[in-house]
């Protein structure tokens, strides 16, 4: 019952049986297999399935209970940036467009994203700074009669309603990068921080967006206010707002505009890093806002992935959701990238309790753009080629696709031991009653992994930096 990861690294086509669609495991005693390797000789690459035996096995044990449940997940996936959708849209013909939003969003074959974030108004990955209430400098507009979504509907919203078409289930997150320019201290998009007599058209502009995109694309699931409020970006929209200022504008006006609507959007409050957890805290200590902030949004780029815990401890009433971080070429692709992302990202932010993952864009360039100011070398999920719309997959497509295409709405993230510095796990039961374990070899070396779970064993030995997802059908 032993695999030795080496015969497939080898020869890896002739190990590698042809695709089929992921459902339940077809025996009870089955068990499915999809590696990727960081010499990429298998890429989420299906191996010989494996077969459970009796009894607990021998050696270190990865035990995965069923039982003991956790979070409920909405999915993985990535944003649908101005860059991203501008792309699918004008750089690929129809049929390229349609093959990679099947393979993004579609069932196996496809890697099956049911979690997107879209932008509201311009950001660093657009290719003009824009909101949907621009006005001359000094002019005002409080009863936005100046309104219009018209920007997003060329290439975004067309985009987000292909990926729905394809993915029914496809939860929907957006965020602004700063509220119009007039809206602010600075009148510009590019920093500041809001005005307090903008507060009330703020979230009648909110309100509008969320409707707005909802007669577009259908509903909109998430909200957060502001993406990184504790950062005043010099060269692209953003606006600074603190911990305070957020639950005002979310406990006395946000909050009830959307309920008075009948909205049921929910608000997630910070869409921001790791090392401040005292911000969402400061928000959640205000009972207005707490009343109506659903959860917490976290990003990746400073402080440690167990921020999420520390905060959800104390508000365990609350969601958490990872919302954004890009790989970019700062860090070599294979392995760094790919190993710190399944680990920290695809593994630690489930285990810290996120019910969403998701990467910043899911397509870019070959010049790393289109872009206006902000990141010159973000990479995305995919890079198309702008001149043949060829696709080209990243690390960040294999390490998402790991946990996207086996991991199903609604499941149930279940208990899995994992051993830091060794074979790191998560573990899920799917809705259709499948489990799911990731597993990721952060050590040195080679190290064989038994899995045991109800009463029955099997025994696989894992390349170093290699990821391998094991399905399978439950006996409860």
């Amino acid at each position: 019952m032993r695999i030795l990861f080496g015969l497939c690294a080898l020869a890896a086509a002739a190990c590698t049986p042809a695709e089929r669609p992921v459902a339940s495991a077809s025996s009870a005693g089955e068990v499915e297999l999809w590696l990727t390797l960081p010499d990429q000789s298998a890429l989420l690459a299906r191996q010989p399935s494996l077969r459970f035996g009796a009894g607990r096995g021998a050696g270190t044990v990865i035990t995965v209970d069923s039982e003991q449940r956790y979070q409920r997940m909405v999915g993985f996936g990535a944003a649908i940036t101005d860059a991203s959708a501008y792309l699918i849209q004008q750089r690929m013909n129809s049929a390229q467009r349609e093959a990679l939003l099947r393979e993004l969003f579609g069932p196996a074959p496809g890697i099956g994203f049911a979690f997107t974030r879209v932008t509201v108004g311009g950001s660093d990955f657009s290719r003009s700074h824009y909101s949907y209430d621009d006005m001359p400098k000094g002019e005002t507009d409080p009863a936005l009669a100046r309104f219009s979504i018209a920007p997003t509907k060329i290439d975004v919203l067309p985009t987000v309603r292909a990926a729905r078409a394809v993915n029914p289930k496809l939860a929907l997150m957006i965020s602004p990068w700063s509220a119009p320019g007039w809206m602010k201290t600075s009148d510009s998009l590019v920093r500041g921080t809001m005005r307090e007599e903008a507060y009330v058209p703020f979230a009648a502009y909110l309100r509008r967006t969320a409707q707005e995109f909802a007669a577009e694309v259908g509903p909109v699931d998430y909200l957060s206010i502001q993406n990184e409020p504790d950062f005043e970006p010099e060269d692209y929209p953003g606006m600074r707002l603190s911990s305070a200022q957020r639950a005002r504008i979310i406990g006395d006006h946000v909050g009830p505009e959307f309920a008075r609507a009948g909205l049921k959007t929910k608000i997630l409050d910070w869409d921001h890093n790791w090392d401040k957890p005292e911000q969402p805290l400061g928000v959640l200590a205000d009972p207005a806002a707490a009343r109506h902030v659903s959860g917490i949004a976290w990003h990746c780029y400073a402080g440690d992935v167990v921020a999420q815990s520390k905060v959800r401890d104390q508000h365990p009433d609350k969601d958490v959701f990872f919302t954004e971080c890009s790989g970019g070429e700062w860090s070599k692709a294979w392995p760094d990238s790919w190993a710190w992302t399944v680990r920290t990202l695809v593994i630690g932010a489930p285990r810290n309790w996120a019910r969403g993952v998701l990467l910043w864009n899911l397509a870019l360039d070959e010049k790393y753009g289109p872009h206006l100011g902000g990141c010159g070398n973000c990479r995305g999920v995919v890079t198309i080629d702008s001149a043949t719309g060829a696709v080209t997959r990243n690390p960040e497509y294999y390490a998402l696709g790991h946990a996207s295409r086996f991991v199903k709405p609604g499941a149930w993230r279940i208990a899995s031991t994992s051993e830091a510095g060794g074979i790191e796990t998560v573990a899920y039961r799917n809705p259709d009653g499948s489990c799911v374990l990731l597993a990721f070899n952060a050590s040195a070396a080679a190290k064989e992994m038994t899995l045991g779970t109800e009463g029955r064993h099997f025994a696989y030995i894992l390349a170093p930096n290699a990821a391998a997802t094991f399905r399978w059908r439950g006996s409860r």
